[in-house]
């Protein structure tokens, strides 16, 4: 009988195999991107959970991103061009105050559900919380504050 539910049994199995740099350029920066057409992950949705569901959608948007010459999709969502996720990896902001007096990581938070709750991400945010100098921060980030903070000379750092 073909039904959908829980399985009443499972295996799961793991396979490994060595691979290469990440980005075929090595350890250069990147291009992004930023795409205000297709969405990866809503709020609410399934974009925190390890899903072929959540990855198959986007591989149009890279192809095209790549014809663009960009190694990745930077993934935006809503009117605001909210930014959640750069590829498949998380994306954080080293910015400067608009006053000059600080230093603050932004990321966005995990709880809207639409970024996954990586190890490098909390291995990051971790460690940044202990320099006295560096304040973090986890709200959404808009393309237009990212923008108006490279306008400004304010943006110091984008990675994931």
């Amino acid at each position: 009988k073909i039904h959908v539910g829980p399985p009443s049994s499972l295996k799961l199995y793991i396979m490994t195999s060595p691979v290469g740099a990440y980005f075929s350029d090595g350890f250069k920066p990147v291009k992004l991107y930023a795409d205000t057409e297709n969405i990866r992950a809503w709020p609410g949705g399934v974009g925190n959970s390890k899903l072929g569901g959540n990855y198959a959608p986007g591989i149009q948007p890279q192809t095209a991103a790549a014809t663009l010459g960009c190694s990745q999709v930077l993934w935006l969502f809503g009117e605001e061009h909210t930014i959640t996720e750069a590829g498949s990896m998380n994306i954080m902001f080293l910015l400067r105050s608009k006053d000059g007096s600080n230093t603050v990581l932004r990321t966005a938070p995990i709880s809207r559900g639409d970024i996954l709750p990586g190890v490098t991400r909390d291995s990051i945010l971790a460690l940044v919380d202990t320099w006295p100098d560096v304040e973090v921060v986890e709200e959404a980030v808009t393309m237009g504050e990212v923008l108006e903070a490279e306008a400004e000379g304010r943006l110091l750092e984008v990675f994931g």
